[in-house]
């Protein structure tokens, strides 16, 4: 290993490569006659985007030879999937205990999962383990169990917070469609743009990194592999998560503009030019600008502000509302 090599695998301490699951209904079954949905566990496990985030998590564990450890938050019924994981290859599975409705809001995952991430095996203490351990977090983009694909961002988010990164979070890169790993915990990524283009992401550990449902196909475990990870032990964080999480209050949008309907004695013709402005010189000024990927986030959310969808910034935040350094992310 070259001298740079090794100074950067220093810089890393405790690096720990950690996939998300969820014990998802990959099929359901409708009585016939009432119409009423069962879901059958025999029929759930990995969804297609849960399969893509394992392999790439086993791709990075085996570039930097270290272990990776699987997590999910569910019931009982969920230690199958995990135990597939690790058939598949991971060293570790880690299930914090929920009941089966639990693991439909995003937010209580996501809190499951940064109090699982944030406990030490060997001493047992979120301020010791927080700062001698470095995660990479892999994830798939979305669930089929009412998935909005919010979990990685507030994992970010919320690992952000408990690690001194600020309300910006650590590094997270979503949506993507391959990963390159380099240096120990340093991740070149590509993903989808609008526009048929690609986007390369270079991402610095501790990062939050969601992957694509078929990017890449989980491998296969073989069947001595199949059988210790039945026996293998799975441990279960039991976590007092709160019934329910307060709601998120946002300013109220501003009404639309209201708009006066034309006489009816004029013709359709003109009633339709009056609906829909057609013809009409619009007193918005416009103009095409080019600016850095930062300066343009900074007008975006300029924008939404003045337009009342996000709040004003408070004090001592910045235009982007981070009070600290963003994800390491390079575009290029």
């Amino acid at each position: 290993m070259s001298s740079s090599a090794m100074a950067e695998t220093g810089d890393i301490l405790g690096l720990q490569v950690t996939v998300l699951v969820a014990h998802s209904p990959l099929a359901v079954e409708v009585d016939p006659l009432t119409g009423e949905v069962h879901l059958d566990e025999r029929l759930s496990g990995l969804s297609a985007a849960d399969q893509a985030a394992c392999e790439w998590a086993l791709r990075l564990g085996d570039a930097w030879s270290v272990p990776v450890a699987v997590l999910t938050v569910g019931p009982p019924a969920a230690d199958a999937t995990l135990r597939a994981v690790l058939a598949a290859g991971a060293a570790r599975a880690i299930r914090v205990d929920a009941d089966a409705d639990a693991d439909a809001d995003p937010r209580m995952v996501a809190a499951g999962v940064i109090a699982a991430l944030r406990r030490d095996p060997d001493h047992g203490d979120p301020d010791h383990a927080q700062m001698t351990r470095t995660d990479i977090v892999v994830a798939g983009s979305w669930s089929p169990r009412r998935g909005s694909g919010a979990v990685p961002a507030l994992v970010a988010a919320g690992l952000g917070r408990v690690r001194g990164h600020g309300i910006g979070g650590v590094a997270q890169a979503l949506g993507l469609v391959s990963l390159a790993p380099t240096a120990p915990g340093v991740v070149e990524a590509e993903r989808r743009i609008d526009g048929g283009r690609r986007e390369r992401l270079r991402v610095r550990a501790p990062a939050v990194l969601s992957v694509d449902p078929g990017t890449a196909p989980l491998r296969r475990a073989g069947l001595r592999a199949v059988v210790a990870a039945r026996r293998a032990p799975i441990d279960v964080v039991r976590i007092a998560l709160p019934a329910s999480l307060p709601a998120t209050r946002v300013p109220l949008r501003p009404r639309p503009k209201v708009l006066l309907p034309p006489a009816a004695t004029l013709p359709a013709r003109e009633r339709v030019r009056q609906l829909t402005g057609a013809g009409e010189t619009r007193g918005t000024d416009r103009a095409v600008v080019r600016l850095d990927p930062p300066q343009a986030a900074d007008r975006v959310l300029a924008a939404l502000r003045a337009w009342g969808y996000l709040p004003a910034p408070g004090p001592g935040t910045c235009a982007s509302g981070a009070t600290g350094p963003g994800p390491d992310e390079q575009a290029r």
